[in-house]
């Protein structure tokens, strides 16, 4: 009997070493490559991590969330999206044009729509959320997702924006599938300076995707 006291102890001990997540039929961690959703966007400046949308130079798109502010007019200032057809509707001015318009250019259109109501409003035009533009880059990289396609990016930093190559991935023949067109990317001679590889790393375009084998 006292050899057996002794035996228990160490019996214990050796289920207390399994890690946590043996117990419970939890599953052992996951170290394949990470998805993520899009990240946000805004022009308030208020969330220090989302990407910066500039008033003066982003086309707006269908789909896009706005933010409509007119100076101490709390019935008009909304957040709103934009239809497939390009437009947005606001009260006492109706159907207005959004699509391929500037937030700032679209503030000018709303505040002159509203001159017909208001004295001098002032409107700002703020983009919540970029729904119209994006690529997706997928494969042997670390962070598989999709992005919205806020400024003019390059295979180069989209691969950079995905957290970069996965072990044995394939840095000399990247693709980028771009509707029936399939072009490559060499990153290794890019890294290099290679002339060739230099013409290879191209702006994406909306509904691109870099993939990575």
């Amino acid at each position: 009997m006292a050899t057996a006291k002794k035996i228990v102890p160490v019996i214990l001990l050796g289920l207390a070493s399994i890690p946590v997540w043996g117990q419970a039929g939890k599953n052992a961690p996951n170290n394949g490559p990470q998805v993520f959703d899009a990240p946000r966007v805004t022009t308030a400046g208020s969330d220090p991590t989302a990407q910066p949308v500039d008033p003066k130079s982003y086309l707006i798109g269908p789909e896009d969330v706005l933010r409509i502010e007119v100076f101490r007019d709390n019935e008009m200032s909304r957040a709103v999206s934009v239809r497939p057809d390009g437009k947005i509707t606001l009260p006492l001015v109706g159907d207005i044009q959004a699509e391929g318009l500037t937030p700032e250019r679209l503030g000018v259109q709303i505040k002159e729509a509203l001159g017909q109501f208001e004295k001098t409003p002032e409107v700002t035009v703020s983009v919540m959320a970029v729904n119209s533009k994006s690529f997706m880059v997928t494969g042997r990289v670390n962070k598989v997702g999709k992005w919205p396609l806020v400024t003019p990016i390059r295979v180069f930093d989209a691969i950079g924006l995905a957290g970069g190559f996965q072990d044995f991935a394939d840095e000399k023949h990247v693709i980028i599938l771009r509707g029936g067109d399939r072009l490559e990317f060499n990153y290794k001679d890019f890294v290099k300076g290679k002339k060739e590889a230099l013409g290879q790393n191209v702006l994406l375009q909306n509904g691109d995707t870099v993939y990575v084998k």
